[in-house]
Parts: structure tokens; sequence; C-alpha cells
């Protein structure tokens, strides 16, 4: 098959490599849509030592089942595969396996691939008036859903229900979409990058500013980066709450002080359980979480282009799409 192999920082070879094979429970699946991540961006610029070269990026897919009994069926696929015997899995928090893997992520390679095996238990069937481009955008969608639900689940229930999120990119806009689905209408999110603040007012109807002002019930951090996280302390209003689901860099930017002495609750949160993941497929589905028309499709073959393109900020979409087979 073909795939978009990572070789090295910065570099990304689209290249023949062997077929997968699929183990017992499994089956072979033909992607059809493949998006982008963060965390893909960060394995490219060597920043992620669990990501070691070479190996296939890539876990937001969609595709087709190959083969077997269930042949031709269309499926979305949750990338995290947990032992199911643990105290967190028998708890419904899969997420927080500590044997946990994820495609992408060694050992497993990842779906920026002609075809991949996964687990039944990892796939969601997907309605035949759903496009599988439209269903790769579970994984991420599914990431900022869960970090909302725990946002309003850990939000005092006399606190107005406003939220800022810091960055526009998929997350962000994402938990825009998720907040929204779950009834909080007063969002807005600050994103300094002139040309994708713009697509997200002219093109996502989204309350997108340069800089957030004032404070919030809700503060969701979308970037990860010391700078936001500082932002994000700042602007969280006593008893309020920060959600915290960026990976950009380790250390720096929480103001602890001002979190015990205003008792704002800081949440780190993780990809999604099962049943985030699920929800999050029944709510594209269904159209909760809008026409999911904001993202930019192009062949896997040209997939070192677009990661050059994101890491130069050229890119005003919230999510590029690869197709292995354009």
């Amino acid at each position: 098959m073909k795939a978009l192999v990572y070789d090295g920082v910065e570099t990304l070879n689209f290249r023949d490599m062997p077929d997968p094979t699929p183990l017992a429970g499994e089956h072979l699946i033909k992607v059809t849509a493949v998006g982008i991540c963060g965390s893909d961006m960060h394995a490219y610029l060597g920043h992620d030592a669990r990501r070691p070269a070479p190996l296939i990026l890539g876990h937001e897919a969609a595709g087709v089942i190959v083969g077997g009994p269930q042949d031709g069926r269309r499926v979305t696929i949750n990338p995290l595969v947990a032992c199911l015997t643990c105290p967190a899995c028998l708890a419904g928090r899969e997420n927080l396996c500590p044997d946990r893997e994820i495609i992408s992520m060694m050992p497993r390679q990842g779906a920026f691939a002609q075809y991949i095996s996964m687990p039944d238990r990892n796939l969601v069937t997907v309605p035949d008036d759903v496009p599988l481009a439209k269903a790769a955008l579970t994984e991420p969608l599914a990431v900022s859903w869960h970090t909302v639900r725990l946002a309003l689940e850990a939000l005092h229930p006399s606190m107005y229900r406003k939220a800022l999120i810091i960055g526009g990119g998929a997350i962000g806009l994402a938990a825009s979409l998720a907040l929204k689905a779950m009834g909080v209408e007063d969002v807005i999110i600050a994103e300094p990058n002139e040309v994708r603040r713009s697509f997200l007012i002219e093109t996502c109807g989204q309350n997108a500013v340069a800089q957030g002002a004032g404070e919030f019930p809700i503060v969701i951090d979308a970037v990860g980066y010391s700078a936001t996280r500082t932002a994000a302390s700042a602007a969280a209003m006593p008893g309020g709450v920060i959600a915290h689901v960026g990976l950009g860099e380790d250390l720096g930017g929480v103001d602890v002080r001002r979190l015990t002495l205003q008792e704002i609750t800081f949440i780190g949160t993780y990809t999604y359980t099962p049943e985030d993941f699920r929800d999050t497929a029944e709510a594209i589905f269904d159209g909760r979480l809008g026409p999911l028309d904001w993202t930019e499709t192009m062949p896997l073959a040209d997939g070192a282009a677009a990661f050059a393109g994101l890491r130069a900020g050229t890119v005003a979409t919230p999510k590029i799409i690869l197709d292995p087979w354009a």
C-alpha cells in the first residue's frame, strides 16, 4: 500500500509500506479520509518522543471495511485501543488506561495510509447519507466534546454559562460547536492569526476576536502553551473552570496562586471516552454540530505540502483532510 511516512524532522515521504495484517477481532479498513491533527504536527517537528521516525502518522480516520462478513461497512475509527480489564477501562474511562495505545504512536502505525486494521469495538457505523470525510471529524470533535462535557460538569450551577476558547484551530472551533450543542450560546474564540480568524468569522459563523478581554466562567485552552495558560489563568473568573486540552508545551503559565485564591478549577482533559466518541458521532450524523463545511481536502500524496503550509501558518481552514486514493 501507499502511505505518508514520517522519516525525520520535517520530512514526510509518500511511499510503499507493507499492507497491515488484521489480528483476531480486527477488520481491514480501506481509509478514504484522514485528518491532520496538531499532534501530527508536533511529531513532524520532532517534538514528540512517542512518535519516532520512521512512522505512519494520522489517527483521525474513516473508511470502509474490506473483506469478511462486514465487507462494505462504512465506519469512523476510534484510534484509542485500551486493555479493557484495568480499573479505568472497567469504569468506562478507557482514555486513562495505563496500557492504552493510539494509532500513529508506537507500536501502532497510523492512518496516513491506504489501509489500516482496527478492532471491531473501535468502529462506529456511518450512515450512507453522511460523507466519510465528515465522519473522519469524529475524532477531533470528540476531543472537544469530552473537554466541554467535563468543563460543564465542573461548573457551579449558579454561574452563567459563558465561555472563552483560546485558539481557533480545529479543537478550538470544535469546542465552540460542542458548547453550542450542549446549550451554551455565549462563546468567544480568541485567535491571533488574522487569516484563520477571518475564516472563523466569515465561513464558520463564529464570534472570533484577536484577544479575549474580561473574565469568563469557562475558559478552554485549546493551544497549550505557557502564554495561553497565562491568558487562561487571567481570564477565568472567581469560581470558574479552566479546561486544558492543548498540548503545545509542557511547562509554565499556570497562575497557581490565583487559581487557589479564587477557587478556580483547572481540568486537564485527554482524548475521550468511548461514550464521548459515540455521542460525538451521533451529533455529527444528526446535524447538531452544524454543516462541518470548514475543511479542505487534499491527496495524501500531497501530504508533505499540506504539513509545510500548516507549518508556515498560511492555511486558513481549521482542518485538512487527506485522501489516500486521490
